[in-house]
């Protein structure tokens, strides 16, 4: 039996219609819930983590880290697992990472017009129509960054992404119900043997993607007929090196027959590759703090040679905005700044997120000034210039205790 991928814009009554496309058709239902929640036990990752690669803009860390596709590649393999199955309707962001050549799943995408989805949301949340249209924005840009991660496409609504565009501003309820069901038995969307091909293509694309992405990996993964071609879309120095290691662990998952790599056209911009090295005992979200730009980029380049990668920001106030998004393990923050300087950030962030090691580093030290410092939560207190292997000890061993002091995640 055919399955339905539906996709939608927030308010726009979507939940309805695939609740009595359920009813009409016995399907099974799978949303991001379930399946960002099945992901996190399979893999040990933390919802948490899965949810923000699926809603919002990578972390500045992400380079670093991978830990977007990491998780991505991960919810991929699930999503894939559902079609070891038929029957089912799979509703939300999910839905987009099933493959068009997959000819069996109806993509379904419900959408409206602002006005309807203004009145829908002031119904429901009992909000204003400016809040209501803030809201929509906001939530149609998270849709546009998913998109263009996925497809590299801009509009969350291009047509070519699905069967069925429904809005329901010009369409009833019941008549989109309707449209769907009548869609399923359309003989387009029989069960052929090309179409399970590419279920079969799409799990080996995604177990491999997995293997390459808790090895530390980001490329870009695809299969057909047990062939896995692997995309290199950040330029290398040592291309050939790179390529080995890819095709050796490719060949290491069951079914995979060969394995090839090509550069990307992204191969050819100015961002760098780099594994993830889990391994190593070091802190992989540092920020560095200091509006001092040609200072703070020369110690961020100092600290790469040793392994220790850090994002750099230039004030006080965009670090309190990263720390919000995404808490850094380990933070050096200079005092003197102009806007909310130092010592105000120190404050904020160990009152809000005590978890974060802050050292700072300073060009105007004095025992007061380190005193009240410790008082307020650094864990070390350092003065320009720097001696680079003092700091990298302080930060290794604010490190060990932010790794002590994190929560653990238990997963049932």
């Amino acid at each position: 039996m055919p399955v339905v991928n539906l996709f939608c814009g927030s308010y726009c009554g979507a939940e309805e219609v695939a609740r009595s496309v359920i009813e009409k058709t016995g399907y099974k239902y799978l949303d991001d819930a379930t399946l960002v929640s099945a992901t996190s036990k399979r893999f040990d990752v933390e919802e948490s983590k899965i949810w923000k690669a699926l809603r919002g803009k990578a972390s500045i860390f992400n380079k670093f880290t991978h830990e977007k596709e990491r998780s991505l590649a991960c919810l991929s393999q699930a999503v894939a697992d559902c079609f070891k199955e038929d029957d089912f309707l799979l509703f939300g962001l999910c839905s987009l990472m099933v493959p068009r050549r997959i000819s069996h799943a109806l993509s379904v995408c419900i959408i409206a017009d602002v006005g309807y989805r203004c009145s829908l949301a002031c119904r429901l949340e009992k909000i204003s129509e400016k809040e209501a249209a803030k809201k929509i924005h906001r939530d149609d840009e998270s849709l546009v960054l998913w998109v263009e991660h996925l497809h590299r496409l801009q509009d969350p609504w291009a047509a070519g992404l699905y069967d069925l565009v429904i809005p329901m501003n010009k369409i009833a309820h019941d008549d989109a119900v309707r449209l769907i069901c009548d869609n399923l038995r359309s003989s387009v969307l029989a069960v052929s043997e090309g179409s399970l091909k590419a279920v079969s293509d799409f799990a080996l694309a995604s177990e491999v993607n997995v293997k390459l992405a808790m090895a530390g990996h980001d490329v870009s993964v695809s299969a057909k007929d047990g062939i896995v071609v692997m995309e290199i879309n950040k330029n290398v120095m040592m291309l050939s090196s790179l390529e080995e290691e890819l095709k050796s662990l490719a060949l290491g998952v069951a079914g995979v027959k060969e394995a090839e790599t090509k550069v990307g056209p992204g191969y050819y911009q100015t961002d760098v590759y780099r594994k993830f090295d889990f391994d190593l005992p070091l802190p992989s979200k540092v920020l560095l703090v200091d509006d001092e730009r040609d200072f703070v980029e020369a110690l961020s380049e100092r600290l790469q040679l040793r392994d220790y990668s850090s994002a750099v920001v230039y004030g006080g106030e965009e670090a309190l905005s990263i720390v919000e998004e995404d808490e850094p393990e380990v933070m050096v923050l200079d005092l003197k700044m102009p806007g909310i300087d130092g010592l105000e950030v120190l404050r904020r962030v160990k009152e809000k997120h005590p978890n974060v090691e802050v050292i700072v580093l300073t060009g105007h030290g004095s025992e007061d000034a380190a005193r009240l410092c410790l008082e307020l939560g650094a864990c070390a207190f350092l003065e320009k210039p720097v001696d680079i292997e003092k700091l990298t000890r302080a930060m290794q061993q604010a490190y060990s205790r932010a790794r002590e002091s994190k929560p653990k995640v238990k997963v049932d």
